[in-house]
């Protein structure tokens, strides 16, 4: 419309004109900038491969003696053929969304990886084409966003080396020169990978522990390519991630939870609270592994069953000591709307006032409403905080070899000394009279390799093998390390132990080889 003057205080703008301003290659920069957390960029990587039908997931470091080298994520969806990685690698193009995909923006594959990578590089295949490849780097965005053609043949290699995975379909995102490698020194790689992945499992447990409860399966390997082993063999670590679920718990902390609130929000409609009260000084998992309790209580939102926030009232009131065991779960709509809005990371939801008033507001089907239940989860918190409780003796956490399941029962059942390496079991070439070894001065326990087929069914086994006789002999000796001094008492402990597991040892083995007697 044509501006008339004296009506410059009206609701619109006029224009006179408009014009196209293609983005400046500056742009590329900020697509590094966008801070994302190491574990919410994978998460947003696996939620591509999630939306791609993927069942099936690994998220591999790879590794040499002295450095961490790259990070790649495969998976067993539709794949991507030249078209589709074209449009997946352009910078700025926002593709059309299904109604239960994960995917918003569209922005997510190259603003997540170049966050921490200066180069990203995806090869992909589909039952209908031939294995291609695409590679965007820094530099290149910087030049006119120029995205570069991965050699066939490469991409060809690279689909079939994960052909356990990847068998008729599927996509492999590659992160190279990945910034936070680069800044681990020579001889801390073991201590960095065991950090990050610790994390990373805990993030995607929870974050994707719907997907996990529903069959995703999801892997973390790491495989040394000095090793000589092949590249998804038996020698490569493996954990597999298991869902860390928020509302988990066995028995609720108050009789008649879970309770079904409805909230009238406007712009909206009825939205569904689901509340919840964690039973109090609960040790499982998903109640003190996923983060501060302080931080945990409030509002899990939902997206397409992905957990998009994880704790935190909006604005609804503070967080408090006396409400850790209150926590809401939200299924938002797949859409934006005026009354909630999700940023481009997916960690944190953003809530217009229409729905704290409608939370405010909120009411049962028998008419209990929603200030009654944070009344009942406080007053559970303060019964719990009545009750005697028994101090269980802090413990050496049990480290590198130990099935992750086990690792988590033990946190859960006992309290972790503070600033302990944890304990790692490694397989080693022991004298034929020794069963074990401690090795105090690196916090390990060698098993004598002689025996590790009999405790694995006569197969070679993984490195968190023979899950039974290492934790049985985690408690047996955790209280050996992280000692002062060494006293003979202790030693002889050892001694008469290392004598009756070996005889036990010898003793299995003759059942197995019967003829060999």
């Amino acid at each position: 419309m044509p501006y008339e003057p004296g009506t410059v205080w009206q609701y619109e703008v006029p224009t006179s004109g408009s014009m196209h301003l293609p983005p400046d290659a500056g742009y590329g920069k900020a697509l590094t900038n966008q801070g994302y957390g190491f574990e919410v960029a994978v998460a947003d990587l696996i939620d591509n491969s999630i939306d791609a039908g993927a069942d099936q997931i690994v998220v591999h470091f790879l590794r040499d003696a002295k450095r961490i080298l790259t990070l790649l994520i495969i998976d067993n969806g539709g794949g991507l053929d030249d078209d589709g990685l074209d449009a997946a690698m352009t910078v700025g193009r926002r593709r059309d969304y299904n109604g239960s995909a994960l995917g918003m923006y569209g922005t997510g594959l190259k603003a997540a990886s170049l966050s921490h990578a200066a180069s990203l590089t995806v090869v992909s295949r589909t039952r209908r084409s031939r294995a291609a490849g695409r590679r965007l780097t820094a530099e290149g965005i910087e030049d006119s966003f120029r995205c570069d053609t991965v050699d066939p043949r490469y991409a060809q290699e690279l689909v079939d080396r994960y052909d356990g995975i990847i068998e008729w379909h599927g996509t492999i995102v590659r992160w190279d020169q990945v910034r936070a490698f680069e800044t681990v020194t020579t001889g801390q790689s073991d201590h960095y990978l065991s950090k990050a992945i610790a994390r990373l499992e805990t993030h995607l447990g929870l974050y994707l522990h719907r997907f996990l409860q529903g069959g995703l399966k999801l892997d973390i390997a790491v495989w040394d390519v000095s090793s000589g082993e092949s590249l998804l063999g038996e020698e490569v670590d493996h954990i597999a991630v298991e869902a860390l679920d928020p509302f988990g718990y066995k028995v609720p902390g108050k009789p008649g939870y879970p309770r079904k609130f409805t909230a009238p929000v406007e712009g909206l409609g009825d939205v569904e609270l689901t509340a919840h009260v964690w039973p109090a000084k609960s040790k499982q998992a998903g109640f003190r592994q996923i983060g501060s309790l302080t931080d945990r209580q409030g509002f899990y939102f939902y997206r397409n069953n992905r957990l998009v926030q994880a704790g935190g009232w909006n604005g609804l009131r503070n967080p408090e000591g006396h409400l850790v065991l209150a926590r809401v779960a939200v299924d938002l709509p797949s859409h934006e709307t005026s009354a909630l809005s999700l940023d481009v990371k997916k960690e944190q939801v953003t809530v217009m006032p229409a729905f704290t008033l409608g939370v405010e507001a909120a009411v049962d089907s028998t008419g209990v409403t929603f200030h009654n239940y944070l009344n009942d989860a406080e007053a559970a918190y303060r019964d719990g905080a009545k009750r005697t409780e028994i101090v269980r003796r802090a413990v050496t956490p049990p480290g590198k070899g130990v099935d992750p399941k086990v690792k988590r029962v033990i946190k859960e059942e006992v309290p972790e000394k503070p600033g302990e390496e944890p304990i790692a079991f490694v397989w080693a070439a022991l004298p034929r009279d020794k069963f074990f070894d401690l090795d105090r001065v690196n916090n390990s326990v060698l098993l004598n390799k002689t025996f590790r087929t009999d405790f694995n069914d006569g197969r070679r086994g993984g490195s968190n093998d023979a899950p039974v006789l290492k934790t049985l002999l985690y408690l047996l000796i955790e209280d050996c390390f992280g000692l002062g001094r060494w006293e003979r008492g202790r030693q002889d402990r050892v001694d008469y132990w290392n004598t009756i597991l070996l005889a036990s040892a010898e003793a299995q083995q003759e059942r197995r080889n019967p003829a060999a007697e």
